[in-house]
Parts: structure tokens; sequence; C-alpha cells
């Protein structure tokens, strides 16, 4: 095995993630209710776009993903999985700097979401700011 080195390994890692995911009962329906069967090839390029910028820096990717999540109904559950899986995938396919990064990056993308989203949950002011 060898390290995460350019987009095609991205799209490796992404695409192996998400056929787990797509089949998962714990995140799998959520999902499942916003991408829609044939709709997923746009989200995969958004997500190989997202992880090469994060990774090599490459102005791919325009957005904000935290406000893509905003209104979903998860829950820390949900976070430990998509965590658990993203960790078990690059397991799978990669072993080097990179996939730790990815990894360690997972888990600091989870917590903030998940403060925020109780930060939302909480106070309704703290909406506005979106």
């Amino acid at each position: 095995m060898h390290d995460i080195t350019n987009k095609q390994d991205i799209k490796t890692f992404v695409d192996q993630f998400y056929s787990k995911v797509r089949v998962d009962p714990v995140i799998g329906p959520t999902f499942a209710a916003v991408v829609e069967n044939d709709h997923w090839s746009p989200h995969l390029e958004r997500m190989y776009s997202f992880w090469n910028t994060v990774l090599f820096r490459a102005p791919d990717y325009i957005g904000n993903p935290f406000t893509k999540h905003s209104g979903l109904p998860i829950e820390k559950v949900h976070f430990d999985r998509w965590v658990e899986l993203m960790n078990e995938t690059l397991d799978e396919c990669f072993v080097g700097e990179r996939a730790d990064e990815v990894k360690e990056r997972v888990g600091k993308m989870s917590i903030l979401f998940q403060k925020k989203l109780t930060l939302l949950k909480g106070d309704s002011d703290f909406k506005n700011i979106f």
C-alpha cells in the first residue's frame, strides 16, 4: 500500500467510502434522503474536489460544508459512524502521512460540526450568522 498522492487516490477512497455509506444502516438513510440515486455523481465530484483542496491546496472546491449539513437530522451516532467508516476505508486503501491527515481532519470535522449543531439547536440567535 502507498500514501494518498493525487486526486486519483482521493477518488479511490471517496468512492469506496460512499459505497459503504449507501448500505450502512446508521448513516445510509440520511444520505439516501438527500442524495437521490441518480445524483451520486455530482456529490462524489464535490467530495473529490473538497479533499483535493484540503489535502493538496488545489483551488478545486468552493463552498461551506457545514451549511450543507446544518439542516440534517444528524447526531453524535451519525458522526461516530462517519468517522468509523472513513477510517476503515482509509486503512483498507492507504498508509502514510496523508492518509493519517485525512483521519485527523475527519475527527476534527466531526467534533466541530457537532459543536456547531449543538449551538444551532440551542441558540436561535446563532442561526442568524449563517
